[in-house]
């Protein structure tokens, strides 16, 4: 019995050796990138006699064309455009815990600590969505076309098609002010004390201070930027029309470096601590990049049409606009 119970502890030992546990691993690379992930979370999961690896890509099902995500701190919010709702998802296993009506189509969502921010593209107003229950506790006018949305601490800031970001307080929606930014603003990202805008039109992002929305500073970046994120210590720019990504130092603007991404049309992007994560739209797939250097970590398949991404404290979950479904990395 005592040699039996030795060569069980030995073979389970090499088992967890030979495990590949690093996020996303069970996707598959796309030829010509390595998946060097950091390992996961919980190293653990041998422990629940899962021989397998146990961050695999998953999809599920929500509502037809979903564009954005946000996390909630428990729960995973999905913004469907085309069926003018939210899905929320459970974060730990991806069960529907709610499907809930908006007035129009959502293309942007941001949380501030009890709320989900919606921004309605088509009637120029965001909704207040209590995260609790998906009570629409409020409906506010904006101005044009507003297509992204970001949480100060406070406010919530949204951008709005034409030149201009809005600024309200998140307690009642007051519309604090509205400043001017560069053309065809698309997305927004805060710092921590600014908040910074990408402009598609004319290949540059604004640095605006949030306490007042005095302009900072404008800075140039790729070809057609789409979105931001910040890592703690930069600001990155993923730029469609020329594939890359740029990494923006926060304090001051710098340009720390301009990285290709092997994909096709990078889009949306967020950052897991570590890593930077692109949503590549044509290519249907995301890319990994660390944060430190810009290195290209690996490319892992998801659905089709890949639009938002968010991270939820351990795993990356992607908004598959035409296939109508999320992927949990």
């Amino acid at each position: 019995m005592k040699r039996l119970i030795i060569g069980i502890a030995l073979a389970a030992i090499l088992m967890l050796s030979n495990l590949r546990l690093g996020r996303g691993q069970d996707a598959e690379p796309v030829p010509g990138t390595t998946a060097t992930v950091p390992p996961p979370s919980n190293p653990l999961q041998v422990a629940l006699l899962k021989w397998y690896p146990a961050n695999r890509t998953t999809l599920f099902t929500v509502g037809a064309n979903p564009e954005a995500l946000a996390f909630d701190g428990v729960s995973i919010w999905v913004a469907n455009a085309g069926s003018s709702t939210l899905t929320k998802l459970r974060a730990s296993d991806g069960a529907t815990l709610g499907t809930f009506g908006l007035p129009s189509g959502p293309v942007a969502l941001a949380f501030d600590g009890a709320n989900v921010w919606a921004a309605m593209n088509s009637i120029n107003s965001v909704a207040k969505v209590r995260a609790s229950d998906g009570t629409v506790v409020g409906t506010f006018t904006v101005g044009s076309n507003p297509i992204s949305l970001a949480f100060d601490g406070s406010n919530i800031w949204v951008v709005c098609g034409f030149n201009s970001v809005s600024k309200l307080y998140a307690g009642n929606g007051k519309v604090l002010g509205t400043f001017r930014v560069g053309d065809q603003p698309f997305a927004v990202a805060f710092d921590g004390a600014n908040v910074w805008v990408a402009n598609n039109a004319s290949n540059n992002v604004s640095k605006l201070r949030a306490s007042d929305g005095k302009t900072l500073g404008t800075f140039n970046v790729g070809n057609s930027p789409w979105d931001a994120a910040f890592d703690g210590a930069n600001i990155w720019i993923t730029n469609t029309g020329d594939d890359t990504v740029t990494k923006l130092r926060a304090s001051d603007g710098a340009t720390l470096g301009t990285f290709t991404v092997p994909a096709t049309e990078p889009q949306s992007v967020a950052f897991d601590g570590a890593n930077i994560w692109v949503a590549n739209f044509i290519s249907n797939d995301v890319t990994a990049l660390r944060a430190s250097d810009g290195k290209v970590l690996g490319t892992f398949k998801v659905g089709t049409n890949p639009f938002g991404v968010a991270f939820d404290g351990a795993n990356i979950w992607v908004a598959n606009s035409i296939s109508n479904t999320v992927s949990k990395l």
